[in-house]
């Protein structure tokens, strides 16, 4: 379990600012399934993130432009349904929030609905700016995000480090000041300097969750198959692998495709 300074039986949107102002990080993890859910919720992690990364690590897709508002519905209804203590955050997926803010509630709505989910997450600043308040003014809690911004892969071009420039980088303190403003409770900062990350958690009452963003932030995210090495060909600098079970279980399923054609499973013991 965690080494928090407070125990918490349940965390809130509330919990995660109230860590901030007593200097306590943020720990968070993407879950996409009941069963992961309820290992990672049981090992006392904060939040879990049920990311549209489930486009890449459950469905295969190269992004995650092509996963669908009815899916997320589906990934995050299967975790909630695990969770007993951590704060479950959805992403709202492309296409579903940001042209029309009209379309963002209806969005969100069906996500907190339909799912049972705690809060919603976004990517994106002034661009997003209406669509944001509008689901802030329903009541529905919001995390932020900046930085590399997944959904807008074909417009950078490359998941290389953002907000190096001065220019960028002085757009992404301004949004995450109006993020704030508006009423996030939170906001993601992935893959940009560290130098950048400190000023803008400094900056913030909100807690800032980094990934490849540095120690500054207020938190950490990372999506539970790379922690795991479930997948071993993804090898940015911020991963760290607490575990190879790639190897593992391919090292296991091959011991079991061996018995079964040896004749070896089942034996006695293993029969009625």
């Amino acid at each position: 379990m965690s080494t928090a300074k407070k125990q918490y039986k349940r965390i809130t949107v509330k919990s995660l600012i109230e860590m901030k102002k007593e200097g306590e990080k943020i720990s968070m993890l993407t879950a996409y399934d009941y069963s992961m859910a309820k290992i990672v919720d049981d090992a006392g992690v904060d939040a879990i993130l049920v990311g549209d990364s489930a486009s890449n690590t459950m469905a295969g897709h190269e992004t995650t432009l092509p996963i669908t508002l009815d899916q997320m519905i589906y990934h995050a209804s299967s975790v909630i349904r695990a969770v007993q203590r951590a704060l479950v955050v959805v992403d709202l997926p492309f296409g579903s929030y940001q042209s029309d803010p009209k379309e963002a509630l209806r969005s969100a709505i069906r996500i907190m609905k339909e799912s049972g989910a705690h809060a919603v997450k976004l990517e994106g600043g002034i661009e997003i700016k209406d669509s944001v308040k509008r689901i802030l003014n329903a009541g529905i809690p919001v995390m932020g995000h900046l930085g590399l911004t997944p959904q807008s892969i074909y417009k950078f071009g490359t998941y290389t480090v953002r907000a190096r420039e001065e220019q960028e980088a002085e757009k992404l303190m301004e949004d995450a000041l109006m993020l704030e403003k508006l009423g996030c409770f939170a906001l993601v900062l992935e893959k940009i300097p560290a130098e950048l990350t400190a000023k803008v958690s400094q900056a913030l009452r909100i807690p800032t969750i980094g990934i490849g963003a540095g120690a500054a932030a207020d938190g950490q995210v990372l999506v539970i198959h790379d922690l795991l090495g479930m997948t071993h060909e993804f090898n940015p600098r911020f991963l760290r692998r607490y575990m190879n079970l790639y190897e593992e279980m391919n090292v296991a399923i091959g011991q079991y495709v061996s018995d079964v054609k040896n004749k070896d499973f089942p034996n006695e013991s293993e029969q009625y």
